[in-house]
């Protein structure tokens, strides 16, 4: 059923986007240092510092900072990728009802992979907004790291309540 296989889907995504960016990273990373150093050039609250040395203080601690955003959307993407996958092969496993494993299994998909997608958004977003600006503008999607969490706690409520598939098999023999 189509339905089903979408959570999966999303969770291949997410590793694989997660995945492409640091190759991006490796054949590319002068496009990113580039685009930070121009945002950080239109950043009025960094054009507006008068004293040059603090000026370039700021520029060099603020590049540093954006790249590290563009770098954790990398790590989350990959890493919530990978546990959104155990989890869903996990809940193939839970001889729950299917509208119960399907919520879960939705919770944990959506969430999952929309909430790398802060940290990209702030790391194209920041340098020119601000780097706080740029997060509260994104923060939807930082709240779906709830909903990731919201499905992982679900899911560990139906394993809890219901048996495993392997252990249903292992008595019947």
């Amino acid at each position: 059923m189509m339905i089903r296989r979408i959570p999966i889907f999303l969770a291949l995504l997410c590793i694989i986007g997660g995945v492409f960016i640091s190759i991006l990273f490796a054949t590319q990373e002068d496009y990113f240092k580039d685009h930070i150093k121009q945002g950080l050039s239109r950043n009025i609250k960094i054009q507006e510092i008068a004293d040059p040395v603090k000026k370039t203080e700021t520029l060099k601690s603020e590049a540093e900072k954006n790249w590290r955003y563009f770098q954790r959307f990398h790590f989350h993407a990959t890493g919530i990728g990978a546990m959104m996958m155990g989890i869903l092969l996990f809940l193939t496993q839970i001889n729950a009802p299917a509208l119960s494993k399907t919520i879960s299994s939705y919770l944990v998909a959506i969430g999952g992979s929309l909430y790398p997608l802060v940290w990209l958004f702030a790391g194209l977003y920041g340098p020119e907004m601000g780097r706080t600006e740029a997060k509260e503008a994104f923060a939807i999607f930082g709240y779906m790291g709830g909903v990731f969490l919201l499905g992982g706690v679900y899911a560990m409520v139906l394993s809890l309540k219901y048996d495993l598939e392997f252990t249903v098999k292992a008595r019947l023999k």
